[in-house]
């Protein structure tokens, strides 16, 4: 929607002077009044991180977080949605070539700096494929080869999908990610030729990020499989990894598995899986920069976040997320008793954090056998490293 010359003109003011309330708090009341109750909580959501106590502020939050004043005779005309959507008998059949399998691909537009934390992870991909790319000079000195990927794993809702979307976007390089349900298939041989050509729609994009999500259920430990179905997929994808059928160069494979000690040791042969990066629950730093992230565009007054990093201890990203949800809830529910609107409060993040726990704790039970009964070679010394400062690990 354009703006008006005089909100054009508060948004120009702002730019130069984004601490003034007063400014802000007027666009808000203009934003309001035009019908853009979104963009104009945002704004008063600043006012209110600055000034929890700002009386100008608190009013016009309430005025417009306040639905029923705004629309209530509006819904009372508006018929109710149909139960059910309209049937497959009533869809046209689709067009020669439309049922073709296509793989989404993607442009991703964040970047490492985007990911809170994870020093050693990054790390890990600077010299593995960040650090060669940039130079290319020195990678021929050193003949530093870009063949080969890297598995990431670590407990479930850590990042690890965001964190191969942050590479593909530092690389400027396209992103596909792979599921085992873009593979499998009932008929024989369809799940092989699948999985051929994702690769090949990867090859197609070079540079491409090909993300392996879950590489434990599509190249589980063959020699703990009694299906010979399962045991030929897990075959392919080494073919596929190897480049046997096809050049694998700009292709940057990075998988994810929550499992490592279930993955076929063929996957992690020089060349192929090579690299492992142990990706941990955000430390104190991220975790405050992950609450705030998901605050941003919610109304919040009087919220102190370093108060709240000492107890999200082992919290994983989604832990935290949905910390920040369970907090609105309770806002919305003060709310509705009260009948009147107001921010998420400390005592709202308070109050969740009784009853949100980390997600992480089984994980890291069974991650603790592992790494004291079976870290043969060392695989897992990234693990017990992180277990042994959790004090996890004697």
């Amino acid at each position: 929607m354009a703006d008006s010359p005089i909100i054009a003109s508060l948004r120009a003011a702002l730019e130069a002077r984004p601490d003034d309330a007063i400014l802000r708090l007027h666009l808000a009341e203009l934003l309001l009044e035009a019908g853009r109750g979104p963009e104009a909580v945002a704004d008063i959501g600043r006012v209110l991180a600055r000034e929890p106590g700002n009386p100008a502020a608190i009013a016009l939050m309430q005025r417009a977080l306040d639905p029923l004043a705004a629309y209530e005779e509006e819904l009372k005309d508006i018929a109710p949605p149909p139960r059910f959507a309209a049937s497959d008998v009533d869809r046209p059949e689709p067009a020669a070539g439309e049922a073709d399998r296509d793989y989404d691909v993607e442009v991703p537009t964040v970047r490492l700096a985007d990911v809170g934390g994870m020093a050693a992870v990054k790390r890990r991909l600077e010299l593995a494929f960040l650090g060669p790319l940039r130079n290319p000079e020195l990678r021929r000195l050193y003949g530093k080869s870009l063949r080969g990927g890297l598995l990431l794993y670590g407990p479930p809702g850590c990042g690890k999908t965001f964190l191969a979307r942050a590479v593909a976007g530092e690389l400027g390089a396209r992103f596909i990610s792979l599921s085992i349900v873009d593979v499998l298939d009932m008929w024989i041989g369809n799940s092989e030729r699948n999985l051929h050509e994702l690769f090949e729609s990867a090859r197609r994009s070079a540079p491409c990020v090909l993300f392996l999500d879950e590489i434990d259920a599509l190249g589980h430990q063959r020699s703990k499989l009694n299906s010979a179905w399962l045991r030929n997929i897990g075959n392919q994808l080494l073919t596929e990894l190897d480049g046997v059928d096809g050049n694998n160069d700009g292709v940057f494979v990075l998988a994810a598995t929550n499992t490592p000690w279930d993955v076929d040791v063929a996957l992690r042969r020089p060349g192929r899986l090579d690299r492992v990066a142990l990706v941990e629950p955000p430390d104190g730093p991220a975790r405050e920069s992950i609450l705030r992230y998901h605050l941003r565009d919610r109304p919040i007054a009087g919220i102190d976040l370093a108060r709240l990093v000492p107890d999200t201890a082992d919290f994983s990203g989604a832990d935290l997320a949905h910390l920040c949800e369970t907090a609105a809830e309770f806002a919305i529910e003060d709310s509705i008793e009260r009948g009147e609107v107001r921010p998420i409060e400390q005592r709202d993040l308070e109050r969740a954090l009784k009853e949100v726990r980390p997600s992480t704790g089984p994980w890291f039970a069974a991650a603790r056998n592992v790494a004291m009964f079976a870290n043969e070679g060392g695989a897992y010394d990234d693990l017990v490293r992180y277990l042994k400062s959790r004090k996890m690990l004697s």
